[in-house]
């Protein structure tokens, strides 16, 4: 059905229906508000950088008109790494803010901690950070979409590099007491498959709570392994990498990409001790020499120096957040002028993009089957004062 209006000269001026303005609580003619969790206080405090980056990426936008004609509001909150906290912040958010989403909440436990409510009033719960296998279910959770490439599957990736570079290696494991550490656990046994048993000879866990890894790090250790897979976020990462390199210990590291980060993680464990570390990475290095005469880069560097002059231009956490808030944008821009909840999930499921600073080869795709929108990762290793690529990005 279309509404058509006379004008001058016998013209008829039509416009479908189907055009007329449509909002849920959070959006306007004017605004849409958008709500995010970090920890800018507690244990993993190091990642409130995130949250920076994105809230200065939205200033950007804003400033350049917004998205469709509208300001963007993203109110950033703290629930200090604390899940009991998160489901606090979450419900004000809902409930008192009326944000028309909850974008790029941090955590396993702390993501899975709202993962029911948010479902339950039908909430986007948007490209949460982590890589918990379980937040791409859209079947048991269709308004829960993850962003990053699963923990399960960057721990196959390193199984599959140790088992065609170190076949026969005793490999040592330190992990998080938690669903983040288990995953990363699980898809690296599984990828090992039957040398799981004779080729992991060692594993301790630590609690977040914790003061220090030290004492696991040197059972691990004494283990004789000469393989080291650190599952930790930043604060334990640092300090098992410290640890082992204090102590003499010089197995090849390999360390989860959620503490990949430079100034965060490897500054604090000395780069002495971290040089050689294996990781895995979807975002770009801005240090990377192949990158420094690039458009990219030179975009994402104004971008700091204007919006976010107190952040680090060369921690990957300030990439991560940018990164993040860029897909954010895109999905409002899809929605256009229906800023409706179900519609705001349709269109991050409906994703087909690049990113500036993701790893060439690795892009963001979702479909509404498909709510794990960015499938693989690149290989790096740090060579004392960056991160160097090996071989091309590998995952599904």
């Amino acid at each position: 059905m279309r509404v058509c209006l006379a004008a001058g000269l016998g013209v008829l001026l039509c416009s479908p229906l189907l055009a007329q303005k449509r909002y849920d609580p959070g959006a306007s003619d004017t605004e849409i508000r958008i709500g995010h969790i970090a920890p800018y206080s507690g244990p993993a405090s190091a990642y409130g950088t995130i949250g920076q980056a994105a809230l200065a990426y939205v200033a950007k936008v804003n400033a350049e008109g917004g998205v469709n004609g509208r300001r963007i509001e993203l109110i950033s909150v703290d629930d200090a790494y604390n899940p009991a906290k998160t489901v606090e912040q979450a419900r004000r958010l809902v409930e008192h803010d009326e944000v028309l989403a909850v974008f790029g909440a941090l955590g396993t436990a702390q993501n899975l901690a709202i993962r029911r409510y948010m479902n339950a009033k039908k909430v986007p719960q948007l490209f949460v950070a982590t890589g918990a296998t379980r937040f791409g279910d859209p079947q048991a959770f269709p308004w829960t979409m993850g962003w990053q490439p699963t923990y399960q599957d960057e721990a196959r990736v390193y199984a599959q590099h140790i088992l065609a570079t170190r076949p026969n290696a005793k490999v040592a494991v330190l992990l998080q007491n938690d669903d983040f550490g288990k995953d990363y656990l699980k898809g690296f046994m599984d990828a090992l498959g039957d040398k799981a048993a004779s080729m992991v000879v060692a594993q301790a866990t630590y609690e977040v709570t914790d003061a220090t890894v030290d004492s696991q790090v040197l059972a691990l250790k004494a283990s004789g392994a000469d393989v080291f897979f650190n599952i930790a976020t930043p604060k334990f990462a640092a300090q098992a990498i410290r640890k082992a390199g204090e102590s003499g210990w010089k197995p090849t590291q390999y360390l989860a990409s959620v503490s990949i980060f430079i100034s965060a993680v490897l500054k604090p464990a000395g780069l002495d001790h971290a040089t050689g570390v294996i990781s895995a990475s979807f975002i770009r290095d801005p240090q990377d020499e192949t990158l420094q005469s690039s458009r990219e880069l030179a975009d994402y560097l104004a971008f700091m120096q204007r919006y976010y002059p107190a952040g680090d231009a060369g921690e990957f956490l300030n990439v991560l957040g940018y990164s993040m808030a860029q897909t954010l944008v895109q999905t409002l821009r899809q929605a256009g002028d229906e800023l409706t909840r179900e519609n705001l999930m349709k269109q991050a499921a409906s994703l087909s993009m690049t990113l500036p600073m993701l790893h060439p080869g690795i892009g963001v795709k979702t479909g509404a089957d498909d709510y794990r929108p960015i499938e693989k990762v690149q290989l790096v290793r740090f060579n004392g004062t960056r991160y160097e690529s090996l071989g091309q990005p590998l995952g599904r």
